[in-house]
């Protein structure tokens, strides 16, 4: 990767110079004279493209500071595409402004929106629970439908929520037709979670605590819940990969095993019978959770 200074930027211009960063952060200050074009779209290549043409043209990407990569994945792709004349500032912005040359811009900087506190309900159309049970061999996954939910949230911080999953809404989306009738009523039935007489299941949140220093996508809480099913109750933990949209809405997904044996799921499990040949099912099941709160 060929790279520039920012000070020689400055003393030679000339060259196409590209703000790979985040729109907002463009307009909240930039190069004077840089075309903003994010890297992170996927569009990012054909907008370069259409904006420069010629492969000969000589190029200088920059992104928010040393520690960032975008400028550098942008000029992998460039280079790719067959762009000759490409280079960085490695020490993007940020050493723009630390050389003290003057930045455009003047739009506010961006920040996340606010943590709201209270009792928050979920959005149940965009909350869910997916299952992925298996055996040896194979493996049926599905989702599981939401009666009702909410969390609470105190000064930042998630410190209670109920979640009544609906056994009754259980689904195998890897099936169709009768086998995926028969899976269903299996699963419903009392071989597995006996919705007749057990319709919920419910996960009741106590405590939670943040991961500190986790970097953003990194599973950032440790959420601790009872999870109440087919009349059994015992504690599960889970690491969540938590924040908050850009609308103000707070979510979370997480991604864990269960032993099902722990809420009396026996069936197929090497635990309780002798002899199963190709009725062994094993006894962890994965569970995926997506929690939004409401609008």
């Amino acid at each position: 990767m060929r790279t520039i200074t920012a000070s020689e930027l400055n003393e030679n211009p000339g060259p196409v110079v590209v703000d790979v960063r985040l729109a907002d952060d463009f307009e909240h200050s930039h190069i004077p004279g840089a075309i903003s074009n994010c890297v992170f779209e996927v569009a990012f290549c054909d907008r370069f493209r259409e904006a420069t043409p010629d492969q000969g043209t000589a190029c200088v990407l920059y992104g928010a500071d040393a520690e960032s990569h975008e400028a550098k994945m942008a000029a992998e792709k460039l280079e790719e595409m067959g762009y000759g004349d490409v280079r960085v500032i490695e020490g993007g912005l940020a050493e723009w402004k630390g050389a003290g040359l003057n930045v455009d811009g003047g739009a506010p900087e961006p920040s996340d929106p606010e943590i709201p506190s209270g009792t928050l309900p979920l959005d149940l159309s965009e909350s869910r629970v997916e299952w992925t049970g298996r055996n040896l061999l194979n493996k049926h996954f599905g989702t599981i439908g939401l009666r009702s939910g909410e969390i609470e949230v105190a000064d930042g911080k998630l410190v209670g929520g109920v979640v009544v999953i609906d056994m009754n809404a259980i689904e195998c989306t890897d099936l169709d037709g009768e086998m995926r009738d028969g899976l269903i009523g299996h699963l419903k039935s009392h071989d597995f979670f006996h919705t007749s007489e057990f319709p919920e299941a419910t996960f009741r949140i106590f405590s939670s605590d943040r991961i500190e220093k986790a970097k953003p996508g990194d599973q950032n809480l440790i959420v601790r819940a009872d999870l109440e099913m087919k009349g059994k109750t015992s504690a599960v933990e889970l690491g969540c990969v938590a924040g908050i949209t850009p609308e103000g809405k707070l979510a979370a997904q997480a991604s864990f095993l269960i032993d099902r044996t722990v809420w009396n799921v026996i069936y197929g499990s090497g635990k309780f019978f002798n002899r199963l040949a190709g009725h062994l099912v094993n006894d962890l099941v994965d569970i995926e959770i997506k929690v939004i709160t409401a609008g």
